[in-house]
């Protein structure tokens, strides 16, 4: 037992080396800061040099074999933070602001799965014999991002695709950087072609907006704490915030989090249950597989409702919830870089590079012929934030929005943030994205691909009909 715990302390320390180190050489090469690398990533590749299957591996089997079980742990307690603490705005409040950006973001998402379903379906599984989850890697990896990939892992494994976390996880990768860099050159060439917003900076009558990029009019006023829920949502919540948070409030929101991840896994249990009393054993067996973490969002939900119609949300904060997702997210895609399993990686090379560049593909020629239809007004700066969150992660959107508007003159920012809301429940990392293998297994390939076709065309048909809607509103009489 004390072997057990001594096993553990080295892991945690080892983990907050990387970490340390990744923020130094984070601070000391400006580049990684202008391409927005987070330091967690730069820290996850320092420990993949140094982990099982890196060239200087410095630690016991032991340490290893605990890092590779940390994500599936932290990442229940990422998802559980992330409506703990916001104020919910009403549905059509939601709706109104966000049902554009949402609608083109469900257009990414789903088309990620149809791209990769009919890549596998006609390509790589016919000439490689590919394994038909893999299709599902696209959206885990580019909208899940690496915490997504990392608390999947079980799952892939369990339904017959061990490589599936290291595959997941070096998609994310991938789309981290490729979505810096190809976005970064959309928005060089967005600039060339006048498809970003223009003025001066110094008008106030131009911008009309904060130097946050949330603007505010007398039509449409914005309060200090629904700024404050949209920079929870975007993540953009000031550091400086935190130094109001005392131990007890800490403590009290941890708590609150601890219980929205059991109810979280009371409600797999319940799933669980009802499916063997209804399905019998084999639906039993298939709901074990559904992972935790997106449960422990909707456990989350409850709690904040609970708080909201009992009137105690003075017990949460926004600021302590948003600081324990971020510990746990550093710790988690830390570990999972650093335990990696590279020859997994390597013996599915060329089917893991085909589905990359499908999926890029997809994206960038969803931006440039999507997004101008679908959004009314400042289509490149709403689209080139969910073309940041759909290849890379939330961070990475917020990055080339700004690039694109560093005045915030677009209202981008507020659509993306509201989009949130509707988004993440259900797509990068929610329950479609949990219940993407199962339904592979379950339905087989083709009907996968064939549903994924149909949700995909409803959401580009809804996101249509939603610019025309607007632009004919816009028309003078």
């Amino acid at each position: 037992m004390e072997l057990k715990l001594f096993d553990v302390l080295v892991a945690f320390s080892g983990l907050s080396l990387l970490l340390l180190l990744g923020m130094a050489l984070r601070q000391r090469l400006r580049w990684l800061r202008v391409l927005g690398i987070p330091e967690a990533l730069v820290a996850g590749l320092l420990g993949l040099l140094i982990g099982p299957f890196g060239p200087w591996s410095v630690f016991p089997e032991r340490v290893y074999r605990i890092w590779s079980q940390t994500p599936g742990v932290l990442i229940s307690l990422v998802f559980a933070t992330l409506f703990l603490g916001q104020t919910l705005p009403s549905p059509r409040v939601i709706w109104n602001r966000a049902a554009g950006q949402t609608a083109f973001g469900m257009v990414l998402g789903f088309g990620q799965y149809l791209v990769g379903g009919l890549l596998v379906l006609l390509v790589l599984q016919p000439l490689f014999g590919t394994n038909p989850l893999m299709a599902a890697l696209i959206e885990v990896g580019f909208e899940g991002g690496h915490g997504t990939a990392a608390g999947m892992g079980a799952t892939f494994s369990e339904l017959g695709l061990p490589a599936g976390e290291t595959l997941g996880l070096a998609m994310a990768t991938v789309g981290v950087l490729t979505a810096v860099l190809l976005g970064s050159a959309l928005v060089v060439i967005g600039r060339g072609r006048n498809w970003l917003v223009s003025g001066d900076p110094n008008d106030a009558a131009a911008t009309g907006s904060t130097h946050q990029g949330l603007k505010s009019t007398d039509q449409d006023p914005i309060s200090a704490d629904e700024r404050l829920n949209l920079e929870r949502a975007a993540g953009t919540i000031q550091p400086e915030s935190a130094q109001s948070m005392t131990i007890d409030s800490l403590t009290v929101n941890v708590a609150l989090a601890g219980g929205a991840v059991g109810l979280g896994i009371l409600l797999k249990a319940s799933l669980t249950g009802l499916g063997g009393v209804f399905g019998g054993p084999e639906t039993a067996k298939l709901l074990q597989a559904i992972p935790v973490f997106p449960l422990t969002m909707v456990g989350g939900l409850i709690v904040q409702v609970i708080l909201q119609r009992t009137r105690q949300t003075q017990l949460v904060s926004a600021v302590a919830q948003a600081s324990v997702g971020s510990l746990a997210m550093d710790l988690l895609i830390t570990a999972a870089m650093a335990s990696l399993n590279l020859p997994l990686l390597e013996d599915n090379w060329i089917p893991f590079l085909a589905l990359a560049i499908a999926g890029l593909s997809w994206n960038v020629c969803a931006f440039l012929w999507l997004a101008p239809r679908i959004f009314r007004d400042h289509w490149f700066e709403r689209g080139i934030a969910d073309f940041g969150q759909g290849t890379g992660v939330t961070a990475t959107g917020l990055l080339l929005l700004r690039m694109a508007d560093p005045w915030g003159r677009s209202r981008a920012m507020e659509a993306f943030s509201f989009k949130q809301l509707l988004f993440e429940p259900f797509l990068g990392g929610g329950l479609v994205t949990a219940l993407s293998p199962l339904l592979i297994v379950s339905w087989g390939l083709p009907r996968f691909s064939a549903a994924a076709m149909v949700l995909t065309m409803a959401s580009l048909l809804f996101g249509l009909r939603l610019g025309r809607r607007r632009t004919n509103s816009d028309a003078p009489a």
